[in-house]
């Protein structure tokens, strides 16, 4: 299979809504502080970066906010010489990263859609503030509320955030790890959005 990296604005999202959202955090969410650790000579745990994130990028027209709170380019990570700190500052990830990591957090306006799409990857979703319906190609759907966790293993599916019946944004979090190509029926299923 072809390595399925594409360039972040070429793959974005056309969303559908009725509320718009133009700065991270979403109005009415609080902001998002992350804490990158480290060692310090004598080989103890220290802090070494407290921030926002590096990249932030609004999705389809103001339906939605990513803010990319880490990704790595290869499994095993390498952290000596914090290898791993310089590719997450200089790369803004696509989709997924073949071989590596995203965790990537998403402010919804209130009401959207998204396009069904599927990442090939193991997808571990989290329901940080809000409530979000998702809807699989089936037509299968679920509720998830705050805390709850979806594992979407390389499925085409959706998101609807209906926090508030659908007047308020919502937040999720995503960590999406590489996975082996996904064939079912002799067919190689490929990331796609619909």
């Amino acid at each position: 299979m072809a390595d399925q990296q594409q360039n972040p604005q070429e793959s974005e999202l056309l969303l559908t809504s009725a509320g718009y959202v133009s700065t991270f955090p979403a109005p009415g969410l609080r902001r998002t502080v992350r804490h990158i650790t480290g060692h310090n000579a004598e080989g103890k745990g220290v802090f070494i970066q407290t921030d926002c994130g590096d990249h932030h990028r609004i999705i389809g027209n103001e339906q939605a906010l990513a803010n990319i709170i880490y990704s790595t380019k290869e499994t095993p990570v390498e952290m000596n010489g914090d290898v791993d700190l310089k590719y997450a500052k200089e790369n803004e990830p696509p989709l997924h990263i073949h071989n590596g990591s995203v965790c990537r957090m998403i402010d919804f306006a209130p009401n959207v859609i998204s396009p069904m799409h599927r990442a090939v990857s193991l997808d571990y979703g989290i329901v940080i503030e809000g409530e979000f319906k998702l809807i699989l190609d089936s037509g299968e759907s679920r509720i998830m509320r705050q805390g709850d966790v979806s594992v979407q293993r390389a499925s085409a599916h959706q998101w609807h955030n209906i926090t508030g019946n659908g007047t308020l944004p919502g937040r999720m979090m995503w960590v999406l790890l590489d996975c082996k190509p996904i064939v079912i029926n002799d067919i190689d299923f490929m990331e796609c959005s619909q």
